[in-house]
């Protein structure tokens, strides 16, 4: 089995998924959503998603700190740290352009917005969002993307007391 396709699916999945909620939280934290405006910020900040999870070897990166830490696959902790990680690195980029460009959209309309501020506040809700969003759905997608490629499902090849691989 191919693992890079299933680390692309994953990043696919998981960069939509991010973007999609961020996005929205943002416009909503910022009370001032609208439908152009969320689809806007949900496209741009899915090619960045999508850009970071294709260059970054996510699955290389968790498991060398989780080495590193002794953290152990399935565990609460192993979960935490994996969801902590991607958190760091997704979260601060994707909430760095959607605050630049909302910044840039009120200055340019008159405000006198200090941008720190708004950064700051945006990425202390967004990294909570972002760490609940991706502990939640990254095991999700795991088990859908293993499944959908055939491993660990029951019987299936890579699954204990599954049929071995031909």
């Amino acid at each position: 089995m191919n693992m890079k396709k299933i680390g692309r699916e994953m990043s696919l999945l998981m960069g939509v998924t991010l973007s999609f909620f961020l996005s929205l939280t943002g416009l909503i934290a910022a009370g001032k959503f609208n439908v152009i405006g969320w689809i806007i910020s949900f496209v741009i900040s899915t090619i960045i998603s999508l850009i970071i999870g294709f260059i970054i070897p996510m699955k290389k990166l968790t498991d060398g700190v989780n080495n590193k830490l002794g953290l152990k696959p399935g565990k609460l902790g192993t979960r935490c740290m994996e969801s902590l990680i991607s958190d760091l690195i997704y979260t601060p980029i994707i909430t760095l352009a959607m605050v630049f460009m909302a910044y840039k959209k009120a200055t340019a309309h008159g405000a006198k917005i200090p941008f720190m501020g708004m950064f700051g506040k945006s990425l202390a809700l967004s990294m909570v969002v972002g760490f609940i969003l991706i502990f939640i759905f990254m095991p999700l997608y795991m088990k859908l993307v293993f499944k959908k490629n055939g491993i660990g499902g029951p019987g299936g090849p890579g699954a204990p007391g599954g049929r071995p691989e031909e």
